[in-house]
């Protein structure tokens, strides 16, 4: 694992209507000071693969809510003795797994079902642009190793490529 990530399962209440959990609220108590001010959905298509972002101020929450995603967890603190480690994971809707990633942690996702949705809980700024200050690691650079569940037809934005 990777120090400084924290993995959350939360209760979940199931029944012959389907499930509902309830995200964060638990875990407030313990984590005061950090206030998440913005959510973020992404739906992405199979084979999506959304690339390494991070910056030096934001704590994310992330959960998938629908389908499944293959999620990494990249520590790009130059100063860490972990700089450039990663730990990956599967998440979707049914194991109801939060991560929590600190600042200059980069993460990535690809979806391997047919569609995933993530949810993001952010705490960066009221003001803060999130495309412009994020910093970029490449999705594919070898010194990282990922080893991406999938190999072929990956499909990227211009800004990951």
């Amino acid at each position: 694992m990777l120090k400084g990530i924290k993995i959350f399962k939360n209760s979940i209440f199931k029944d012959h209507r389907g499930y509902i959990w309830t995200s964060w609220t638990g875990h407030k108590k313990k984590y005061k000071k950090l206030e998440f001010k913005h959510d973020k959905f992404t739906l992405s298509k199979k084979n999506v693969l959304r690339g390494f972002h991070w910056d030096n101020k934001t704590w994310k929450l992330i959960s998938c809510i629908y389908g499944k995603m293959f999620f990494v967890v990249l520590n790009y603190n130059k100063r860490s003795k972990d700089f450039l480690k990663s730990k990956s994971f599967i998440l979707n809707a049914r194991k109801n797994k939060q991560i929590l990633i600190p600042p200059y942690f980069a993460n990535a996702s690809l979806c391997p079902s047919n569609s995933c949705l993530m949810h993001y809980k952010l705490s960066y700024p009221d003001k803060y642009n999130d495309v412009d200050k994020q910093n970029l690691v490449k999705w594919n650079d070898p010194r990282l190793k990922i080893k991406w569940p999938i190999k072929k037809n990956i499909i990227l934005s211009k800004r990951d490529k």
